[in-house]
């Protein structure tokens, strides 16, 4: 039964490791970091089953699952610190409420990973030298070198260090839980950090029967009693730790679809303006097999189905270069052109974002139009469209001026542009 539950741990770990992937291989540190957590840790739960143990014992060596666990462990906790500190920064970048709470985490940081070299060399060499691995009388670890000084020594560093990483990830993870927006970043943070607090309170009673095992002499139903109720609790850590850290990733994948969503409704326009003035687009629209009948299609995925940069990031971008178009457009604007759109979208029945989205969409016609006649460039802008300082307001201006542009008349776009017409 406890072979069962480890490899249900193992396998949630595994989806998260193999989830990350595409991150990790993108470069970016944070997502790297808490991959090879998952990954490491994973990898620990797998030398303690029977599978794992069974094919490290082949090397001959004896115990050297539980050594190899315990370093793999060690590993994966440092580097799931360096997530959490990673993460802090970013917020204390834009809050200075939490730049203490974060210095203290980097502090802790940078000492762990000192500290655990220092760590694994000292169990390695408690392991090898000082315990006695000759006694196989029972199939725990601590059990069988009970009454040794060095098991004390050799637990002891692990679940210090162990402890300590837990304390700080629960600390940073529930001051992040009572800051956040979200109620599924919100649930998921206060499972992580109720994790990290049970695993503190494993590490403590796993020390604390250690102490009691080296200078007491116990009963057999005592250790599988303490082994069954730690092993209880260590299984509650890693559930509600992977189970939470599904929570913020489901929301990162939800936020995900839904840029991609915008992303599809706004690209028309977005195309049409970046070949328009392709001098302030970062990166220009696809072009191949123009003429064909696939090409709009083609171009469309092709730009649209990039794994670099994430759909959150071109979102941004897009918005920012219809945005610097509109600048570029308001140069070539006739005068009150914007006020006489808006007039034409009341006068044809359309209220409030609606009327907005079609003003919108006449103007960027309108001046469309004005440039590609030759129209010469006005020094200063003349005629700028009311603008937006919220993004997600400004996402959804576009959006809906995109659906109103695709409904344009061109020459009433041209007409627009005579500032002796009345609407």
């Amino acid at each position: 039964m406890t072979d069962v539950i480890a490899y249900a741990i193992i396998a949630l770990l595994l989806f998260q490791a193999v989830w990350r992937v595409p991150a990790a291989l993108r470069g970016q540190s944070r997502e790297r970091s808490l991959w090879g957590a998952f990954a490491a840790l994973a990898v620990a739960w797998l030398l303690r089953t029977g599978l794992g143990r069974a094919v490290i014992d082949r090397l001959g060596v004896v115990d050297l699952a539980t050594l190899l666990k315990h370093v793999i462990t060690i590993a994966g906790i440092c580097v799931l610190l360096r997530y959490v500190t990673a993460v802090d920064g970013d917020v204390a970048a834009s809050d200075g409420a939490v730049l203490r709470r974060v210095r203290i985490t980097a502090a802790v940081h940078r000492i762990a990973t000192r500290a655990s070299i220092a760590t694994m060399l000292v169990m390695a060499a408690v392991f090898f030298i000082v315990l006695d691995r000759t006694r196989t009388e029972s199939p725990y670890f601590m059990a069988r070198h009970a009454g040794e000084v060095g098991l004390a020594l050799y637990m002891g560093l692990f679940y210090l260090y162990t402890a300590a990483a837990a304390a700080v990830c629960a600390y940073q993870w529930g001051s992040s839980a009572r800051r956040a927006q979200r109620w599924t970043l919100r649930i998921g943070l206060t499972m992580m950090a109720v994790a990290m607090a049970l695993a503190v309170l494993y590490a403590f009673l796993r020390t604390a029967y250690c102490a009691f095992i080296t200078v007491h002499t116990v009963s057999m139903s005592f250790v599988d009693l303490q082994e069954n109720v730690t092993d209880t609790v260590l299984y509650l850590v890693f559930l509600l730790w992977v189970l939470g850290a599904i929570a913020p990733a489901t929301q990162s994948v939800i936020d995900r679809r839904r840029a991609k969503r915008t992303l599809t409704a706004l690209y028309p326009l977005w195309r049409e303006l970046a070949l328009a003035v392709p001098s302030v687009v970062l990166r220009a629209p696809s072009n191949l097999l123009p003429g064909h009948r696939f090409a709009a299609r083609l171009n469309r995925a092709r730009d649209l189905m990039k794994l670099s940069p994430p759909p959150y990031l071109l979102l941004e971008r897009y918005i920012t270069e219809i945005s610097d178009v509109q600048r570029t457009l308001s140069h070539y604007a006739s005068p009150g052109l914007y006020t006489r759109a808006k007039a034409l979208a009341d006068g044809q029945g359309h209220t409030e974002d609606e009327a907005r989205a079609v003003a919108d969409a006449y103007w960027i016609k309108s001046a469309l139009v004005a440039m590609a006649s030759g129209a010469v460039a006005h020094s200063a802008p003349v005629d700028v469209p009311p603008a937006d300082d919220d993004f997600d307001i400004q996402v959804e201006r576009f959006v809906r001026a995109q659906a109103a542009y695709g409904r344009t008349d061109p020459e009433t776009a041209r007409d627009l542009l005579q500032t002796d017409v009345t609407v």
